[in-house]
């Protein structure tokens, strides 16, 4: 049994924890991405903790775009402060413009204390208190990292369920073409004599040289080496479902190699008989199938 589980890029989780008169919540929000690009949203004054919660991140997780935003709120009465040299400029320069243009309207107290920078927290933590706090700050994100992490491990499972089914009908129409393509072969021949005879009418037709013809025809037309490298990648795509780990980038490749067999068994497939216009179908299911993987491996860790 792995270790671990194959991971989802999409997830979202938070975390809060309330201390010393202050509430701090972390929350994060991840989707797909090539590479792990993280995003911070930090309160003002919360800089010099940047460098420790991008390495937090980068050690849980290896792909994605990643959203964190940290919250920070005192707690009880002094939640609550008004900046009063900030409100004291909003009113300065509404009288100036009040003056100016002969307005008797007074400000209005409600607005000014909506304007931006009015009405905030109280001071950040002192140095003294920094450092506990980006202790806390760790343990909040390590806390977001392990919710966000398990529900990727769930739609990661998810993923498992849905990518295996599709793998499943892979195998199955690859191995009805298979059975198709071993009664297209004596039809090669038939067809290249039929039309022989046609276009000599009553001349004899030597028979070596029908075969012959009908042997080449059929070389050009076998696709048992594509069937036989579609289950290939098949069984390595399963192997690295059950494995998990950092798959997508792999599966994805693997998805490349599929789409090529399918792609060559539709060139090489004849399209006048009956098995060869069902070979056809079934590869353009198979191709279906893949583009529907592709889409899903895009969201894979």
């Amino acid at each position: 049994m792995p270790t671990h589980l194959l991971k989802s890029m999409t997830g979202y989780a938070q975390a809060r924890v309330e201390q010393d008169g202050w509430a701090l919540r972390i929350s994060l929000r991840s989707v797909n991405h090539r590479f792990l690009d993280v995003h911070l949203r930090l309160p003002d004054g919360f800089e010099a903790f940047e460098p420790r919660i991008r390495q937090a991140v980068r050690d849980r997780l290896r792909r994605g775009h990643v959203d964190v935003t940290l919250h920070y709120e005192p707690a009880g009465p002094a939640a609550v402060h008004v900046h009063r040299d900030v409100a004291a400029a909003y009113l300065g320069a509404a009288e100036e413009i009040r003056k100016q243009f002969g307005l008797k309207t007074e400000p209005d107290l409600a607005a000014i204390l909506r304007l931006p920078g009015v009405i905030g927290s109280t001071a950040l933590p002192s140095d003294e208190e920094a450092e506990a706090l980006g202790q806390r700050i760790s343990a909040c994100l390590e806390e977001a990292l392990g919710k966000l992490e398990e529900m990727r491990r769930a739609e990661g499972r998810h993923l498992v369920e849905e990518m295996s089914a599709r793998l499943r009908t892979i195998t199955e129409h690859a191995k009805r073409i298979e059975e198709l393509a071993e009664r297209v072969r004596p039809a090669y021949a038939h067809r290249l004599e039929t039309r022989l005879r046609e276009l000599m009418g009553t001349v004899p037709v030597d028979p070596a040289r029908v075969a012959q013809e009908a042997a080449l025809l059929a070389e050009r037309g076998d696709i048992c080496e594509e069937i036989s490298r579609l289950h290939s990648h098949v069984q390595q795509f399963e192997k690295l479902l059950a494995g998990a780990g950092e798959a997508g980038k792999k599966l994805d490749f693997l998805l490349q190699e599929m789409q090529r067999e399918a792609n060559t068994m539709l060139s090489k497939t004849p399209g006048v008989e009956a098995d060869g216009l069902a070979i056809t179908d079934l590869a353009l299911e198979v191709k279906s199938q893949i583009e529907k993987l592709r889409e899903q491996v895009q969201n894979v860790e």
